[in-house]
């Protein structure tokens, strides 16, 4: 017998005090009270399991919005772009001005059936994680093979794709296609990369037999340097080569390629020839380094946006980096964010109409700008004045709110 029948028995047959009951079985006398005026307006009804949902849900999204997210989701899968849920909420953001919760879109998908359990799928939590502090302050590179297609459509030759990647930011630096990639097209390459790009710091690729010759054993070439290895040398570029058998050291480069080969199968003329398949790669490049959100870049950011904001390094320029930090920051309500130099902490105007707004602080000794961390657009340049606590912008201030 239910809570609800035990006490209005007590109360109707009984005819016991609703103190008393209310008393005895635990129960407020106020929600007594209303299950009675319940049980006299519906009789034995009252004595049913109600729903528990809500009469209305004023914060849901609605049909037009969800139907926006399964778009979004068929649409980018058919081009071979990412198409989860932080994708789609950044697109919802930046073309729909919709803001809908990761959580939220996750949950439609669900319901929709687009999602595919991966149970077996090795946890992020189980990846030691690393990523350089400055553009140009590492870049991967790898080769991978993408087969050409016949004006037929079948198969045919196989082709091979080189890739420069910066590590910090993930922009894609140079991507090119060759009937088989070979040590001096490695060197010619990466010639240009640097003629577009400027010098990097260090690089990072596997032990392929065109980036590095030390782990070649017995073959021809053992104990000596690459074309691409004395290149680096000579520019002072440090070598950094990732451990055999173990892919993941390189796994940036390695995700492009997978990003960028999803993304070709899923273009509808695909190349016969390498001249074709370079036309497809330069589009690709085109939208994933200035149109696509990257997932693993602060608040969703294109790879151009991080690569073109902020001060690249140099080969040689990471040995010393007490003058020169990175930080990320979010303007207060009142439009400004501290920073500590030598010990004493300053406060810098950056203005009301940017309250709330997520930054990156770039300093350099005394000298330091602030960027919009998700558009990367520059807000304020400013020197410091060590002699004043507050640095402001120089502009009338802003009207109390």
């Amino acid at each position: 017998m239910t809570i609800n029948r035990l006490v209005i028995t007590a109360v109707v047959v009984e005819n016991r005090p609703v103190r008393d009951v209310a008393a005895q079985y635990g129960v407020s006398q106020s929600w007594l009270y209303e299950l009675l005026s319940r049980y006299r307006r519906e009789g034995d009804a009252v004595f049913e399991a109600r729903s528990r949902r809500p009469k209305s849900s004023p914060t849901a999204i609605s049909a037009q919005t969800v139907d926006l997210i399964i778009e979004l989701r068929q649409k980018l899968t058919a081009t071979g772009m990412d198409a989860g849920p932080d994708t789609i909420g950044w697109h919802l953001a930046h073309h729909h001005d919709l803001a809908v919760s990761r959580a939220t879109i996750s949950r439609y998908l669900a319901k929709a059936g687009l999602v595919v359990p991966e149970p077996k799928k090795r946890p992020k939590s189980s990846y030691v994680r690393f990523q350089a502090a400055m553009p140009n302050e590492c870049w991967q590179s790898d080769f991978t093979h993408y087969r050409l297609t016949r004006p037929d459509g079948r198969p045919g030759a196989d082709s091979e794709i080189l890739s420069w990647l910066d590590d910090c930011s993930r922009y894609a630096l140079h991507v090119t296609a060759h009937v088989r990639v070979t040590g001096p097209i490695v060197l010619a390459e990466f010639r240009k990369a640097v003629a577009t790009h400027g010098i990097p710091a260090s690089t990072l690729t596997d032990n392929g037999m065109v980036f590095t010759t030390r782990l070649s054993g017995g073959k021809r070439g053992a104990g000596t340097r690459n074309g691409f290895e004395h290149e680096l040398r000579t520019l002072g570029v440090v070598q950094k080569n990732s451990r055999p058998n173990h892919p993941t050291t390189c796994g940036k480069v390695e995700r492009f390629q997978q990003t960028m080969k999803k993304w070709l199968r899923g273009q509808p003329d695909q190349p016969a020839t390498v001249a074709e398949l370079q036309a497809l790669l330069e589009r690709f490049v085109g939208e994933y380094n200035h149109r696509r959100p990257h997932r693993s870049l602060k608040h969703r950011a294109t790879p151009a946006t991080v690569y073109t904001s902020r001060a690249k390094a140099t080969p040689g320029s990471r040995d010393d980096d007490a003058h020169e930090r990175v930080r990320r920051d979010r303007v207060d309500k009142s439009g400004k964010i501290t920073l500590r130099y030598q010990g004493q902490l300053y406060s810098i105007g950056i203005g009301r109409t940017h309250a709330r707004t997520h930054v990156l602080v770039l300093v350099q000794d005394l000298d330091i700008r602030i960027i919009d961390a998700a558009t990367g657009e520059l807000i304020r340049e400013l020197t410091l004045d060590p002699s004043k606590r507050y640095q402001g912008t120089g502009r009338p201030p802003d009207p109390t709110r």
